[in-house]
Order: C-alpha cells, then structure tokens, then sequence
C-alpha cells in the first residue's frame, strides 16, 4: 500500500474550491486591523483574535522596528543554546509579574507553549484531564506525553467529579482546560472546577490564549474570577491580544525551570525573533497604559451579543468578544460565509472535527479598533443574508 494513497484520494478542499465555496488559506493583500483588502474588494475583519487592536498601534510597531536594527531578523538558535537575548528574559519577568506568577517561560508560538509543557509534566505514571472542548495543542500535548489521557464532557462538572472520582490517588494528575473557549466564546467555570481539582489531588493549568489581554482588566480568566493564588500554571500566546507571535507558561519557579529544561518543542526550536520579542513587549506596555482598550472590546462583545440575539441568531453560551453563530450544517455553514464575504465581511466558517457535528458555526471576533459604523454594517449584513438564506 502506498502511503500517499489518502493523499491521492482526498479532494474534498480541491472540490470546494472548484465549486466556489472553499473559505480557507485566503491570501490578503492588505491588512489594516479591522479592514483587509481581497483582490480589490475590502471587507471588514471579524474573524481575527487582535483583541486589542494593537497589530497596528504605533508603539508595537516602532518596537519591532527598532528591534531588528539593533538585533537583526531572527536567534537563529534555540533558547537553550545561543538564542537568548536579556529582551527574552525582561519579557518573562514583565509577564510573571501581569498574571501574578513567580516565574515564566517564553515559547515560539503558542502550540509549542502547550506540546511542551503538557509533554514534559505528564509521565508514564501520570494522568492528564481535559474539557472535551480543549484546544487542539493541549490535546496534542498530552498525546505527547507518556501519560494517560481522561476526558469531560464541556464544562459539566457532575461528569469532571466522577471521572476525577476514579482515578488512582497515587497517580500524578493534571486538569488542563481553556480559560475562554477559542470557539464557543464562553468561559470554564472555575469557580466550580479549581475546588474539585482540590478536592481529588489534581494540579490545574489554564490555557488563557484568548482571554489573556480581554478579562480581568487584561490580567486573564483567572484573574476575572479573582483565582490567580488557587491555580498552578497559566498559559497564555503573543498572537492574540499581544499582537506578535509565541507563548508562554507561567507558575512556580521550580516548576518552571523542570519544563525549561524538560520541554522538547522549546529546546529543539529557534526563539522568537527580536521583534516579536519587542512587539509583545510593547503591546504589554500598551496593556498598562491604554485600559480603555480592555474596557473598549468587552463593550464591544456585549454589544454584538445582543445584536446577534436581537436578530435570531443562535450564539449559544458566549459572554465575550468570541462570539459564535450557530448553524449546524456544513453546507449551510459555507453557503453563510461565501454570503456574508461576498457583502464584505469576514468570518470564519468552523465545521466538524474543530466543532462537534450539528454545532458547526460561524465565528465571529472583535477588537477594541473595530468602530459602532462598522459593528452596525456587520449587524445589518448578517440580519440582511441570514434572511435571505433562512438562516433566521
């Protein structure tokens, strides 16, 4: 058997795009925050995670500027070995002290922030638990590890108990679930889980991905419910609200040196250039001095949350800037998006296996740049196509 027959006899993307409804890999030609423009046609951005709106802030770009004059384009070398610059650790120390943590570390992206920690903590004997609704790289992450994988239905405690319940007590064991949920736009209910995790011997790391830079005045999920001291490692990225590209983990000291020197994905890759670096830098700076910004796109999610609704769209439990119109239907899914970026708005279509079949999506997110002129031009198109459509 030749093992490029899958590849050879996969053509859904191919038949999409020969049928005009393949919406994904779509080359901008320009990016300006809340607008892009696509072969000439410019539509208003609603499917990016530049919460903050700082992609273009002056300050962020200054500093990525004056980074590379000083530094040059890449380390071209790993944080272990020659790719450490003082910025690198002036960042960890700035973050440590943002999310109320002793220590932190600093990956290329996002993903690798949660391959390699997961991988690293979670051994033979050791147990990992996770939300069924988990981002992809926490779910990747503890497939890595040598450990065993539980998992609980989305946010349902009664089933989190009993399956914390039948675990070994002698068993490591680590509860990792999303902050706010990339898709869904709701929140994990930590109030409810930290205790339980308590409760069983099970330590607790949040990926905070999207919520880091949009609750907690910016602090993260965490410190929206007031838990920064309850739980043990906060992971957040540099792509979403601080407008550059990495991640990182943070927590105790000790626990932060064993994946420093434990995690394979930050030990075998290049460090983030200088001026992602600086960027994330700056966009922390800007954090600190712009808070109406925070304030700005939280406006901005209630706002559209209740536009949504207000029109009959299903967004199910978001209570964010993440905010998610439910269709159900692949189909019916494309069909809305080619619609809707046709009319100059872009979101993204979300199917199965991203979302559960029969909750495949629209998302939809906002920045605090987007203006009430344009929030009420996306409004009026989606109510306008919904219709048209039957979506509503």
């Amino acid at each position: 058997m030749d093992i490029f027959q899958k590849c050879l006899e996969y053509t859904e993307a191919r038949d999409a795009i020969k049928q005009g409804f393949y919406p994904y890999f779509i080359p901008l030609n320009e990016n300006e925050g809340t607008e892009v423009m696509y072969k000439g046609q410019r539509l208003i951005m609603c499917g990016s995670n530049n919460y903050l709106g700082l992609t273009t802030h002056p300050k962020v770009k200054e500093a990525a500027k004056t980074a590379i004059d000083r530094y040059g384009t890449s380390c071209t070398g790993s944080r272990f070995l020659n790719g450490t610059l003082a910025m690198h650790e002036q960042l960890e120390h700035e973050l440590a002290e943002w999310v109320g943590m002793e220590s932190t570390l600093v990956f290329s992206t996002g993903m690798q922030t949660n391959l390699g920690t997961v991988s690293a903590l979670v051994g033979r004997d050791d147990i990992v638990i996770l939300d069924k609704d988990d981002h992809a790289s926490i779910v990747d992450g503890a497939r890595l590890g040598y450990g065993k994988i539980e998992r609980y239905r989305h946010n349902d405690l009664e089933h989190l108990e009993r399956v914390l319940k039948s675990l070994p007590a002698e068993s490591g064991k680590i509860l990792v679930m999303d902050g706010l949920f990339s898709m869904e736009g709701d929140l994990a209910d930590l109030p409810e889980i930290v205790p339980l995790a308590k409760k069983y011997g099970a330590r607790v790391m949040v990926d905070d991905a999207h919520g880091m830079g949009v609750l907690g005045k910016g602090h993260g999920t965490v410190a929206h419910f007031g838990l920064t001291d309850q739980v043990d490692l906060i992971m957040s990225t540099f792509s979403k609200s601080f407008a550059s590209l990495g991640g990182f983990i943070a927590g105790k000291e000790e626990v932060i040196d064993y994946i420093k020197h434990h995690a394979r994905s930050m030990i075998f890759s290049a460090s983030i250039p200088p001026s992602n670096t600086a960027s994330a830098l700056a966009a922390l700076q800007v954090m600190r001095e712009e808070p109406e910004r925070i304030q700005r796109v939280n406006d901005i999610g209630l706002k559209m949350c209740e536009g949504y609704k207000s029109l009959g769209f299903d967004i199910g439990r978001s209570v964010t800037p993440v905010v998610p119109i439910i269709i159900g239907d692949d189909m019916k899914t494309f069909l809305f998006w080619k619609a809707l970026f046709e009319n100059g708005v872009f979101v993204n279509p979300v199917i199965s296996p991203a979302v559960a079949p029969g909750h495949q999506l629209m998302r939809t997110s906002y920045m605090a740049s987007h203006t009430d002129e344009q929030l009420d031009k996306v409004l009026e198109t989606f109510g306008r196509v919904g219709k048209e459509l039957g979506i509503i």
